[in-house]
């Protein structure tokens, strides 16, 4: 059970209750609505982060299950495990990050190279001067920002997810990135 209540649509102040219509009925977002300044801005960029990077959709996603996983933020991993299959990556890849096989065959070498950027996100609070160079290799200045503030944000919103308890919803998959290409423009 949920440590704080969700916000209900009906009784928010308006630019809540619209930000809340704008975005899927998830728990995530009816407990972020608390924090009423802040919402439309977390609307935004988690849009951005989704929908308007120039970071392969497939290496964002095995990052962000990759946070999930390392964080113990299930509601994360239920939500973006969907999300990543609906972009591409296969079962297979999403099964050996959920058990922590990052350097699984069924993972390219770029694919492996992101996922040990997120572990070092997490573990390190930051990538190594070493990951970042082997990063430059396969990826733009963008890209590794993109990564970052990716990998960043998500464990941001698991350390949230966490503190509260969130209740897990249904997995929406892409249907929510398609909701952050509505907010995004």
């Amino acid at each position: 059970m949920a440590r704080l209540p969700y916000v209900d649509p009906e009784s928010a102040p308006p630019e809540v209750r619209e930000a809340l219509e704008a975005a899927p009925p998830l728990n995530i977002f009816r407990t972020v609505a608390h924090a009423e300044t802040a919402f439309w801005p977390f609307l935004r960029f988690g849009a951005a982060i989704l929908t308007q990077g120039e970071l392969d959709d497939v290496l964002r996603e095995l990052a962000i299950l990759r946070v999930a996983s390392l964080t113990g933020a299930e509601y994360e991993w239920v939500q973006h495990a969907a999300i990543a299959e609906g972009v591409g990556a296969s079962a297979e890849q999403v099964a050996a990050v959920e058990r922590g096989q990052i350097e699984a065959d069924c993972l390219d070498a770029v694919q492996r190279l992101v996922l040990r950027f997120a572990t070092e996100i997490v573990e390190d609070h930051g990538a190594s001067a070493a990951t970042v160079a082997e990063a430059k290799e396969h990826l733009s200045s963008r890209e590794i920002v993109e990564l970052t503030l990716a990998a960043g944000w998500y464990q941001a919103i698991a350390s949230l997810m966490n503190t509260v308890d969130i209740d897990l919803d249904p997995a929406v998959g892409v249907d929510v990135l398609e909701s952050a290409r509505r907010r995004a423009t």
